[in-house]
């Protein structure tokens, strides 16, 4: 009988390219469910005329992902009519190992899909476990709204929780890359894309199609289906004359020029706008007066309630890492966790000293944050918290939107904790002006870095059209590195700025 692996040169094992394990049942069923998958997609017009194509790969648990072998589908057949001998092998690296017998007039002979050097790039560059390509009529029209733009954005619909990593509030953004006369010819824009868009798992190809991957065919699957949803959703919008791309989806507005004085060229035009939170939008005592302490008295509480839930156990995975990291730099407050399975009650205790410590220390980490905001999320689902803005604050949400700018968040709390913060005011919910929410995961506020990566996510042509607004002198600093137009917010309970310093200031967002 054939083994599923061998040794490789490095200690690795990776799969035994044999007869008999091309002919093995993991091999098989993959070769099944690739025929299937392709009636399935067929019936939903993502693989019609012969176009579009799959490729999943053999799962087997004796085998690392990188290492196992790769089935695609071919190209320029009926893909409803494919059946599993119709499949193709390929190592790896995207050798061929096993081509289907060739069938007789009128059938074409077997080819390998032409999107092979796409799918490869997926596979190597996201250790993708399937890829999709559909040709689907949704993701083609999608490209075609706007000629011109390289993304395609939608905010605030449901399915949007259906693709990895986003939830409902969040903005999707799904590069567009131009299409060529040759499918081969798409490989580099293709990997440009997946680098340049790191959480993506999605290319849109203009007035093609899209490819799709996921870390199981299943997960492919079930995202092609959320993305050709939004499509829908957003082609529909459109033709009821509705913005997908803003959180009420209200009527499309032509951009209007919202005007900041006091920049190095003058007047200058933005298109979106970028806030901080305490000192900003929100007082600092809020923070310091309501929000830690309700974190700090109530950690204890938390974590005994819902402990052995698998969202507080992420939490003090987070938490055991950053504290390891803590003792071995010598970080004052630091103590140690005992093991999961010490005394329940040992490991809370310990849990709550570094809790403390960390809050007392005011440190921006994304242990720290995470937690917070599970504590604050049961008291604003409690009614014992209220979000706090200024007065100001609501008005200039709404006039931006109703000029069609959009406003973003950045803040180094959770993106959970800004969400609860601006849904739970007195003056209501405020998200639906929010376009997106970014916290401490694209950098820290005070490297320009971090500004680099907001820039390149929120659809600008140049930085200077994203006005930052801040109440921390270096993160204008940063930001204005990165090409941001900076202004500083001057709030009540705002730390004093640095003499002669060379911002735009403002008491209200009145002034801009």
């Amino acid at each position: 009988m054939a083994t599923a692996s061998e040794v490789g040169v490095n200690g690795e094992k990776r799969a035994m390219i044999s007869p008999e394990y091309l002919e093995s049942k993991a091999v098989l069923e993959t070769k099944a469910l690739l025929s299937e998958l392709c009636r399935h997609f067929y019936g939903l017009g993502w693989v019609s005329g012969t176009g579009g194509s799959i490729t999943i790969k053999v799962h087997d648990d004796a085998i690392p992902k990188q290492n196992q072998l790769v089935l695609m589908s071919p190209s320029g057949v009926q893909k409803e009519r494919m059946v599993p001998e119709d499949m193709y092998v390929l190592s790896p690296d995207g050798s061929i190992l096993s081509s289907p017998i060739a069938k007789p007039f009128p059938h074409k002979p077997p080819k390998c899909s032409d999107c092979g050097p796409l799918f490869m790039k997926a596979y190597q560059m996201r250790d993708a476990g399937a890829v999709i390509h559909s040709h689907g009529i949704e993701s083609c029209l999608a490209t075609m709204i706007n000629p011109s733009a390289k993304e395609f954005r939608i905010t605030h619909m449901e399915m949007i929780k259906g693709i990895k990593g986003h939830g409902y509030y969040d903005e999707l953004v799904i590069p567009i890359i131009e299409n060529t006369a040759y499918e081969y010819e798409l490989t580099e824009s293709l990997a440009k894309a997946i680098e340049a868009y790191p959480k993506t798992t999605a290319v849109l190809v203009r007035n093609h199609g899209i490819y799709v991957w996921g870390d199981s065919w299943i997960h492919a699957k079930t995202q092609a289906e959320c993305y050709h949803y939004l499509f829908d959703a957003a082609i529909k919008l459109y033709q009821l004359g509705l913005d997908w791309s803003t959180p009420d989806h209200g009527p499309i507005r032509n951009v209007k020029e919202v005007v900041v004085a006091g920049s190095n060229n003058g007047a200058s035009s933005k298109r979106c706008i970028v806030l901080d939170i305490e000192g900003t939008t929100t007082p600092i005592s809020f923070v310091t007066d309501v929000l830690f302490p309700y974190a700090r008295n109530n950690v204890r509480k938390h974590l005994s309630l819902t402990f052995d839930t698998a969202e507080t156990k992420e939490d003090i995975a987070l938490l055991r890492s950053q504290v390891q990291d803590d003792l071995e730099k010598g970080v004052a407050g630091a103590v140690p966790i005992p093991l999961d399975d010490s005394a329940k009650e040992d490991v809370i205790a310990a849990l709550v000293a570094n809790v403390e410590a960390m809050i007392k220390a005011d440190r921006k980490i994304p242990a720290l944050k995470q937690l917070q905001g599970h504590i604050w999320l049961t008291g604003f689902e409690n009614n014992e918290l209220k979000g706090d803005v200024f007065d100001d604050v609501p008005r200039a949400l709404e006039r931006w939107h109703a000029s069609g700018i959009k406003v973003y968040i950045y803040s180094s709390g959770s993106r959970l904790a800004q969400r609860l913060l601006f849904g739970n005011t007195k003056y209501g919910d405020l998200r639906k002006y929010l376009c997106g929410y970014f916290d401490t995961a694209v950098g820290n506020k005070r490297e320009t870095r971090s500004y680099v990566e907001i820039r390149e996510s929120v659809g600008v042509d140049k930085p200077s059209e994203i006005l930052f607004v801040t109440d921390v002198f270096q993160e204008a600093v940063a930001a204005k590195a990165a090409g941001f137009d900076v202004n500083i917010s001057i709030r009540p309970g705002n730390a004093p700025l640095p003499d002669h310093h060379e911002f735009k200031t403002i008491q209200s967002f009145s002034q801009i």
